[in-house]
């Protein structure tokens, strides 16, 4: 059982940094930042293995990068099924068919990348709200304002500002938990 979970640790740990990446990097063309900023050249030398040859078969469309959110599918689903075939493979048990399989990991791998993807807005609404306290010159500090911008900005529409203190990360915050309880909510067995 311990040597599961740290096998389990590890290709987790693995598919969300890569999962990560891929997700930031259609994020940054979604946001249209410009590819010579100081987090570029991490992200296409983290992605580029698995992009490059799914854009020929997955072009973008509507501004996003849908050959990087299919490979962070991807990445997903085949965690969901090492991490099922792991199960079976120390308990011993026969396990289910390779149609049963698909079956069972497509919602869990579709629920893994839902959850990363709000992670990741979440990640960068901290991160760029602390810089912006702490070093808003920051080089990365205004990568991370574009990259929030899109989702900050409606809420600052419609929020006043406190005694000059934006509330618009933190109502972001919360309705990313609400999103997050309701889809763990519909997930069977969760």
């Amino acid at each position: 059982m311990l040597l599961i979970n740290i096998v389990r640790l590890l290709l987790e740990t693995a598919a969300s940094l890569l999962t990560f990446c891929l997700l930031l990097r259609a994020l940054m063309q979604w946001v249209r930042i410009h590819p010579s900023n100081p987090l570029s050249p991490f992200i296409f030398s983290m992605t580029d293995w698995l992009v490059k040859p799914l854009r020929k078969g997955i072009p973008g469309y509507g501004g996003l990068d849908w050959a990087s959110i299919f490979g962070a599918f991807l990445v997903g689903f085949l965690l969901q099924v090492l991490t099922v075939l792991l199960s079976i493979a120390f308990s011993g048990m026969s396990g289910p068919g390779l149609v049963a399989l698909v079956t069972l990991t497509i919602p869990l791998a579709i629920f893994w990348l839902v959850r990363n993807i709000a992670y990741l807005l979440m990640g960068i609404v901290l991160i760029q709200v602390l810089l912006s306290w702490v070093n808003p010159f920051s080089p990365i500090a205004s990568i991370l304002s574009e990259l929030s911008n899109p989702f900050l900005q409606p809420l600052r529409r419609i929020l006043p500002q406190v005694g000059n203190v934006d509330l618009s990360p933190l109502v972001f915050f919360l309705l990313l938990q609400i999103v997050m309880m309701v889809l763990q909510s519909l997930m069977p067995g969760m």
